[in-house]
């Protein structure tokens, strides 16, 4: 198959690395320590990893919804789960670093920042307004929060590590934050999606500073440029892409997560693990420092 993108670019050809119909993937993640993706089934509860160079998988089945999972710097993963922050170590063995269930409330998606902390973003399962917050969790569990929102979802930070990009979906807003140390500040939109267009969902940052951003129900990725200008569309044949990260051999290839939740006539990919090989320069990951 092959992948739109707008008047006058390249086109490259997107691939099925993962045919799979997760009701609600999420959160890929590239582990350069195992060469593999990480990538959630949040409303499955699974935790699957994909090694490109074999094309081998494992599915875990983790405590109850998860909304992200990520490498930790000593092996195994740091979770964003219903009630809390779990972790679980190199040998699977799960313990809680932060346990606060909150009635109605879940986990969503996360992201580590370049300083080893997680910024973990949560939601109502019944998405009221200002029902989620963004927090960060410093490794030994100190958590401060820093935003309420309703959707918490995309957050990546530039090259430098100077500034983050967040996505709270029904805002319909990327926006930008100087990162002040520890906190965020300055707060300004980088781009914002037209109606009709699906929701900014999931996003990554590329080695030139551009984000790229799944929209729900826009059967479409974008890469916007620092300045906010659209630059590039990827048309995908899944209507629900969720998140998207670069991963493999030096970081080239853009890989896409979907979901089929909610769909009365899902396409036969919805769900799926979906690769665009040569999309670009993706920067390094950070691992949880906890």
């Amino acid at each position: 198959m092959r992948a739109g993108t707008k008047a006058g670019g390249a086109r490259s050809r997107l691939a099925v690395a993962v045919r799979e119909s997760a009701l609600l993937g999420e959160g890929p993640t590239w582990d350069p320590a195992s060469g593999r993706l990480i990538w959630v089934d949040i409303l499955s509860s699974r935790v699957h990893t994909y090694d490109p160079a074999d094309g081998r998988r494992t599915v875990m089945l983790a405590e109850q919804h998860v909304g992200a999972a990520k490498p930790r710097a000593g092996g195994g993963l740091v979770v964003n789960l219903r009630d809390g922050i779990g972790l679980y170590g190199p040998d699977g063995a799960f313990s809680w670093l932060i346990h606060d269930p909150v009635p109605g409330r879940r986990g969503n998606d996360a992201a580590v920042a370049p300083d080893g902390s997680l910024w973990a973003g949560s939601m109502r399962y019944d998405e009221r307004d200002g029902g989620g917050a963004l927090i960060r969790v410093a490794p030994g569990g100190t958590v401060t929060e820093a935003l309420t929102v309703t959707v918490g979802n995309g957050t990546g930070w530039s090259p430098d590590g100077r500034t983050m990009y967040y996505v709270d979906s029904p805002t319909r807003r990327i926006d930008r934050f100087r990162v002040d140390g520890e906190r965020i500040a300055d707060r300004s939109t980088v781009a914002t999606i037209e109606r009709g267009a699906g929701l900014p969902d999931g996003l990554t940052v590329d080695a030139d500073g551009c984000v790229w951003v799944a929209l729900w129900d826009g059967a479409q990725l974008r890469r916007y440029t620092p300045r906010g200008e659209l630059d590039r569309t990827v048309e995908l044949p899944v209507r629900r892409p969720t998140a998207c990260a670069f991963g493999g051999p030096g970081l080239r290839d853009l890989y896409i997560t979907s979901a089929r939740t909610g769909l009365v006539r899902p396409h036969p990919l919805a769900g799926s693990l979906l690769v665009l090989p040569d999309a670009g320069q993706g920067v390094p990951g950070t691992p949880f420092a906890g």
